[in-house]
């Protein structure tokens, strides 16, 4: 016999089975930089935060081109949130859910989710970016973004298989078409990944594959701007430019790609270069909810937010990082799209939250730029220091692993990590040469192939 539910439980099910609470609830999408970092500074308040994201992890996104080229396991750059989030000092009710936001209502205030809405007092918009295929279907639909871990898994996978497939090439055509990787996009994820392609094919692919001959392996790296790495300096776009020529890689300036048609990628000069393998780094938009108001979005999804991170029109709904676009004179188009940004905008915006819940006023953000850099290979990095101090080499290789090394969350990881670069430095192999399918077909299931 079926007994009907309360109406009390009916509410429960309706907030995602989050309970009531006589305090502000204050709701974070997305388990990102901006998302953690908030995350962390509310700890203290005396409110119930929720936070909703797809993946039941934090991904360090810098690191995922290492796991795409057969350098890192994918574990080592993700940490379960709920165990960071977790904590016996938190004086706030910490709640975690595996869920996607399809709509904000903020006239509302709900958010519509795939298990149902959940109300909020204050929101805190940080889903972060996407990639950006510019309209262009076709590609879109062949072509391998990196941005999420099962995107970087699928890479290693795709080029794994390909070698294995190019030993069994039945003309030289095919064979090329296997072995070669176009990479689209010169900023430091197309130069970082064109790089440690670079040190597989010299140093790590003939060995396993001996009957290929990888000097017909082709690599290229196409820029529809005038220089790689746009956003650093001239001396650190020639020298990073000058590293990967050391690897054979091929750098195609000043061009795009026209189309993908799955064997050969066509260029805008004309070229056409045989290759099953596009990885497409040129560039990302926000991941726009719907449900905002129109004159708070601004060209490239992104959302139009305040000094404070508040979103324009809206007094108790904030946006964070890639997807926020903080616009003032000296950044017209907001601040740049990096893990730093969005990583101070969520300490301000908890600091500002306390302040605001305790009915102080609230402090306008201000970016403190540490610099950038970029890696192409060992012993190969270039860094731009906020002074305009530039330096490359192995001391630029070397300030870039201790930052990455110390941003990763857990000393596990940050231990995985370390054994993983040493191993690899001396020895130049990569041990993560794993081809795992990500899904099971029916067939196999039937026929228990996996097993």
């Amino acid at each position: 016999m079926l007994i009907p539910a309360t109406t009390s439980e009916l509410n429960f099910t309706s907030e995602l089975h989050i309970p009531a609470a006589n305090k502000p609830r204050i709701v974070i999408i997305g388990g990102g930089f901006a998302g953690l970092e908030l995350s962390k500074k509310l700890r203290s308040v005396d409110a119930q935060i929720v936070m909703i994201d797809r993946y039941n992890f934090h991904t360090f996104q810098p690191l995922l081109y290492q796991v795409a080229t057969a350098g890192l396991e994918a574990d080592a750059i993700a940490g379960p949130l709920r165990k960071v989030l977790k904590n016996k000092k938190n004086k706030s009710d910490f709640y975690f859910r595996v869920a996607t936001v399809t709509e904000i209502q903020h006239d509302k205030n709900t958010v519509e989710t795939n298990l149902g809405t959940l109300r909020y007092d204050y929101l805190v918009i940080a889903n972060g970016s996407k990639t950006n295929f510019y309209g262009n279907k076709s590609i879109e639909e062949k072509a391998f973004a990196l941005k999420q871990v099962p995107q970087a898994l699928a890479i290693r996978n795709h080029l794994l298989r390909n070698f294995e497939k190019a030993q069994l090439a039945e003309t030289i055509e095919e064979q090329q078409s296997l072995m070669n990787v176009v990479i689209v996009g010169g900023g430091p994820t197309g130069v970082e990944v064109a790089g440690a392609l670079g040190e597989l094919k010299l140093h790590v692919l003939p060995k396993d594959y001996p009957e290929l001959d990888f000097r017909k392996m082709q690599i290229h790296l196409v820029e529809a701007g005038e220089k790689l790495l746009g956003g650093m300096t001239e001396n650190a776009s020639k020298k990073a430019e000058e590293y990967l020529k050391d690897f054979t890689v091929q750098i195609w300036k000043e061009v795009s790609v026209k189309e993908f048609d799955g064997n050969h990628v066509e260029l805008s000069n004309g070229m056409n270069l045989p290759s099953t393998t596009l990885v497409w780094a040129a560039g990302v938009t926000g991941n726009l909810i719907k449900g905002l108001p129109e004159e708070a979005i601004l060209k490239g999804n992104r959302i139009i937010v305040d000094e404070y991170s508040r979103v324009k029109g809206l007094k108790n709904i904030f946006a964070l990082g890639d997807i926020a676009a903080m616009v003032s004179e000296d950044h017209p188009k907001g601040f740049p799209m990096l893990a730093p940004v969005a990583m101070q905008q969520g300490k301000t915006l908890g600091d500002n939250l306390k302040r605001m819940l305790n009915k102080k006023e609230m402090k306008p953000f201000k970016y403190f730029d540490k610099g950038s850099m970029a890696t192409v290979g060992r012993n190969r990095a270039v860094v731009d220091l906020p002074n305009k101090m530039s330096f490359q080499g192995f001391f630029a290789w070397f300030v870039w692993l201790f930052v990455h090394l110390m941003f990763i969350i857990g000393f596990k990881n940050r231990l995985l990590i370390l054994t993983s670069w040493i191993w690899n430095y001396f020895t130049y192999d990569r041990s993560n040469r794993l081809i795992i399918p990500t899904q099971i077909t029916s067939k196999e299931r039937k026929e228990k192939l996996y097993v």
